[in-house]
């Protein structure tokens, strides 16, 4: 990447949340639960797999087609049968995708920077005593 490209670089962080286990592989919604797969492979291993919630979307993936792309992304090297689907454990989720762009992080980390700027000791010292509360006299 070249400082040429940084104007048009955006950066994108998902935040999951709402893991449920759930019974029947075909039990979550297209666009909006990513899906964890985890399954025993042909060699008796145990493997995992996941998707973002907007994967299968993207892609225009039908239930099957997700948990079979899963399957291979998780190593699976067998025939996929409805039979082998069946044993999969599936946990469904969402997500919060938050993107921002280089402009947007330069801005921010400007507002941050001058918020969080120290004052020496001794600035804090000579502040204190021009501030300082007459006492009350009684």
């Amino acid at each position: 990447m070249t400082r040429d490209e940084l104007p048009r670089l955006f950066c994108s962080v998902s935040l999951l949340t709402n893991f449920e286990d759930v019974c029947d592989y075909m039990d979550w919604e297209v666009g909006v639960h990513g899906i964890r797969i985890e399954f025993i492979n042909e060699k008796g291993s145990k493997r995992t797999a996941t998707y973002l919630p907007e994967v299968a979307k993207e892609q225009g993936w039908d239930h099957i087609q997700t948990i079979d792309s899963l399957l291979r992304k998780g190593g699976y090297k067998a025939p996929i049968t409805n039979e082998f689907r069946k044993t999969i454990k599936l946990t469904r989720y969402r997500s919060e995708k938050m993107t921002m762009s280089y402009t947007e992080y330069l801005a921010h980390r400007q507002h941050h920077h001058f918020q969080n700027v120290k004052i020496p000791c001794s600035s804090v010292q000579d502040l204190q005593i021009q501030h300082k509360q007459p006492e009350h006299q009684g």
